[in-house]
């Protein structure tokens, strides 16, 4: 449940805190005051989409912040957990910023998070009707979704199920039809795809090969002044006939390492540069070498090997230009034949596919049958037992009927359509409560909804905007009564304008606007005594202080304790 609210320039409301608690807890104010700022603010806390006109005028942000105590924390404290957040000896805080420029921020468990995770707590915390969800009740699929929860968890488990069979029906059907509708363009890109490969196999690409042959052709090409240059270096280095005029580069190391070699005994400094001058020598010694080898290494006639090098990079640059590159050409054999052996493989996919979706077919069929028959089980009592509530609730000679027809095609909830007819008095014809109730009946007939629904499906908190609308006396007595009792299972926290109402409540809070137009902490009264019976007869008769309205008020006041013992 919530045990308080925080509200900080929302609206008229420059600051309030609300109270709230077990029970039913009733918000009254004169019109203007901020009373239905109090479902907008639940309505932030619980994911609603933000609006920047709500902030209050001359404000950066709005903000608001609940306090929930929950008794079973499981259904909602993995989701905190994934959000960050903690909930701190089974008290969940939750925030909402709303900026002028209409940006949003969310905070759950002490930490920010996506505004959706709000609307994900949602569902386990609060049902919140308002005067739209009141016009909601009018669509089937509120309707059905109604029915559902009253069936219990017997109908929910059969509804997962269909709805499991049902995803993998939908999925195999549509792949099924897929591959019929694009046969022929499937078959032509295996067949273009097949002689793409054809190509890519017979050229048999080597990954790096066009490095390689480039570097092999540009050697070739240029086979003779490889042959010069590595003879000329050779002789210059180590000449098998040196003339005297021009000795070789290894003969003049010697030489100088002798030089060297006749005096280092008077000069220890001279050591290492006689072992670097020898070291010169052993290196130059190695190089001959090995331009000796480089010779004879190089082709004696590398014409008929260029002519084939240079072929082989005509197929493999044809390859390059049409995948882009070689490391393309090579992924496109992989990936080309797996993507062949699929499209190869349709015909006997589509038989595969054509006996799963019988199988699925008949599956799904069947557990909608089984989800039919649980619905029209339900919706028997659930007319029934929202009649007699309609009765308590001022139309003593209403009806409510629910139908489940059978619908011509299954659908993700099913294969049945589920509508709620009313008939209001005897003699009228039923019709469907889109049509046929007014205001004020579609009020009663969603409250007696609720308080049967609730008896199957718990709610932690209803909250409640103008469930009264379009009625009063009588009917608006029983509206009180009827939420009180649902207050027994749930916290309710109901915004009304009826007396009638109110004096049902177990917490009566009052919010007043000031004289400035502002709504502070200070405005925002929990009333009891004699407050409270100055309020019920504001609500009455539009004065406080009505001598036959303070009357009036203790005997609503009285009639709601006597109810409530």
């Amino acid at each position: 449940m919530i045990e308080e609210l925080g509200i900080r320039d929302l609206g008229v409301i420059a600051e309030a805190s609300l109270p709230l608690g077990p029970g039913f807890t009733a918000v009254t104010g004169e019109t203007g005051a901020g009373k239905t700022m109090v479902v907008t603010a639940l309505g932030l806390l619980l994911g609603a989409r933000a609006d920047a006109g709500t902030v209050r005028s001359g404000a950066k942000q709005a903000w608001v912040e609940g306090r929930w105590l929950l008794d079973d924390v499981e259904p909602v404290a993995e989701r905190v957990a994934d959000a960050g957040g903690e909930i701190d000896g089974g008290e969940l805080l939750l925030g909402r910023s709303v900026s002028t420029e209409g940006r949003s921020r969310a905070i759950v468990g002490g930490r920010s998070a996506p505004v959706g995770v709000l609307a994900e707590l949602a569902d386990h915390l609060v049902v919140v009707h308002g005067q739209a969800d009141q016009q909601r009740l009018r669509s089937s699929t509120a309707q059905r979704e109604a029915l559902d929860r009253f069936g219990g968890a017997q109908l929910a488990a059969a509804l997962g199920e269909y709805r499991t069979a049902y995803r993998a029906w939908r999925a195999e059907a549509d792949e099924l039809r897929r591959l019929r509708e694009h046969h022929d363009e499937r078959a032509r890109e295996a067949e273009e795809l097949r002689l793409a490969l054809d190509e890519v196999e017979a050229a048999d690409p080597q990954p790096g090969e066009d490095a390689a042959l480039q570097e092999r052709a540009e050697r070739l090409t240029n086979l003779e002044d490889l042959r010069l240059a590595a003879a000329q270096a050779r002789e210059l280095i180590s000449a098998e006939t040196a003339a005297d005029d021009a000795p070789d580069a290894i003969t003049l190391v010697e030489a100088a390492r002798r030089h060297v070699d006749r005096v280092v005994a008077h000069d220890p400094a001279l050591a290492p540069i006689a072992e670097s001058v020898a070291g010169a020598g052993f290196a130059l010694a190695d190089a001959a070498a090995e331009l000796s080898s480089y010779l004879a290494g190089l082709d004696a006639d590398g014409a008929a090997e260029l002519e084939g090098v240079q072929e082989r990079l005509a197929v493999i640059g044809q390859l390059v230009r049409r995948h882009g590159s070689l490391d393309d050409a090579l992924a496109f054999r992989h990936d080309g034949g797996l993507r062949l052996v699929e499209l190869d493989g349709d015909d006997d996919r589509i038989v595969e596919l054509e006996a799963d979706v019988e199988r699925l077919g008949a599956e799904v069929a069947e557990l909608a049958d089984r989800l039919s028959g649980l619905r029209a089980t339900a919706a028997e009592r659930l007319a029934r037992e929202v009649t007699a509530e309609l009765a308590v609730l001022a139309m003593p000679d209403a009806e409510l009927t629910v139908l489940v027809e059978r619908a011509a095609e299954p659908g993700s909830h099913g294969q049945d359509h589920v509508g709620i007819l009313l008939r209001p008095h005897p003699g009228a014809e039923p019709r469907p409560v889109s049509k046929g109730a007014s205001g004020g009946e579609l009020s009663r007939v969603m409250l007696a909804i609720e308080v049967v629904i609730a008896g199957a499906d718990p709610v932690p908190t209803f909250v409640f905007d103008e469930v009264d609308a379009g009625v009063g006396g009588a009917a608006a007595i029983e509206i009180g009564r009827r939420l009180a009792r649902l207050a027994e299972r749930s916290q309710v926290i109901v915004v009304t304008h009826l007396a009638q109402v109110a004096a049902f409540a177990s917490n009566h809070l009052s919010v007043v606007k000031g004289t400035d137009g502002r709504v502070t902490a200070s405005s925002v009264r929990q009333l009891t005594g004699a407050d409270r019976e100055a309020e019920m007869a504001r609500l009455l008769s539009g004065l406080a202080d009505s001598e036959s309205g303070l009357a009036h008020a203790r005997e609503l006041l009285e009639i709601a304790d006597s109810a409530a013992a």
